[in-house]
């Protein structure tokens, strides 16, 4: 009978590489090397938009732009990342973007001021996350159909509440953290809470045990079960954070148009999940960064001022983004043979 050796470990009882490493460090390592190719992507295209619209693209206004648009998909990104960690898929940001929007920009919400505007957005995003999260945790549904579904439903009821009319905002402090004034040391408001958001991620993910768990789920959600993970509750928060987020979101759209639309995050579910696989997230759970779906974001919004500046028309550059999915799906199925 064959006996295979067992991984070397050290006198903790730790697993060890191969060279008396910790297994750990090679983790760390490979992670190390796609955040190094996710930054070397980003000033590659840096470098392009300053050759080819070297005055427009510099401009510090421009910069400014780029990093506020990436902002609201960035904070939704966030949220995407931990549900596609424990192994599921949220196709519903985009639409509860939309229904927090325009219920939190009604005339009667308005009445209650900036407050109100927040609170709802907020509280409109925590709830549908909770219908997808008791769906999915406790209704047995898959993610993808019951996702699926609240797309459907929220995008028709924004569709009901404005009656497809844009929903002009009127309070004159929420305006004006849209406008130059409001910049600290040259920073958008929208880029500071967009920071804070992907450092709380980053911490949550990396420094808690809610992280853990996440990434165990994840990885394998039987083997969760059996360590004394509930499975069920840890996947409802997860819904309910990405709902957060979305909420979040939102508003951010809101200081940005100066209005709720129900046309608003038209395809944020895509640029949310193509940004965290781009950046070294699984699709099929167990693995993911904040900093490399934060890196995604900024290469897709970076692309889109691009083409913009160059006049290219929108079909190339979905083919390019299309295109870019491709490559990172292949090297992650590729570094996942190798590991």
């Amino acid at each position: 009978m064959t006996q295979h050796a067992s991984p070397p470990r050290d006198s903790t009882g730790k697993v060890q590489s191969a060279d008396g490493a910790p297994a750990w460090r090679g983790l760390m390592a490979r992670a190390d090397v796609r955040t190094l190719s996710l930054l070397g992507v980003l000033a590659a295209l840096i470098v392009i938009g300053g050759i080819t619209k070297p005055d427009e693209f510099l401009d510090t206004r421009n910069l400014q732009l780029v990093l506020t648009q990436a902002s609201v998909i960035g904070v939704v990104t966030v949220g995407m990342t931990f549900v596609i960690i424990s192994g599921g898929i949220d196709l519903s940001v985009g639409a509860i973007v939309a229904l927090a929007s325009v219920w939190a920009t009604t005339v009667a919400t308005q009445e209650y001021g900036f407050a109100g505007i927040l609170f709802t957005a907020v509280i409109v995003g925590v709830g549908c996350g909770l219908v997808n999260g008791v769906l999915i945790a406790y209704g047995g549904m898959v993610p993808f159909i019951a996702t699926l579904a609240m797309l459907a439903s929220a995008r028709g009821l924004a569709l009901q509440i404005t009656d497809g009319k844009t929903q002009i905002v009127t309070i004159p402090s929420v305006l004006d953290l849209g406008e130059r004034d409001a910049y600290v040391l040259g920073i958008p408001p929208l880029v500071m809470v967009f920071a804070v958001v992907t450092i709380i991620g980053w911490l949550v993910l990396n420094r808690t045990t809610f992280g853990r768990r996440s990434v165990a789920v994840g990885g394998n959600a039987e083997a969760a079960r059996l360590a004394g993970i509930d499975v069920r509750r840890q996947r409802l928060y997860l819904y309910l954070l990405s709902g957060l987020c979305c909420g979040i979101a939102a508003f951010l759209l809101i200081i940005l148009s100066g209005s709720g639309q129900n046309t608003n995050g038209n395809l944020y579910e895509l640029d949310a999940i193509a940004a965290a696989i781009i950046g070294g997230t699984l699709l099929t759970g167990g693995r993911g960064t904040i900093v490399g779906s934060v890196l995604g974001v900024l290469i897709f919004t970076t692309i889109t001022n691009i083409f913009a500046l160059n006049n290219l028309q929108s079909d190339v550059q979905q083919i390019a983004k299309g295109a870019i999915i491709v490559a990172a799906v292949l090297v992650q199925r590729r570094t996942a043979s190798t590991t």
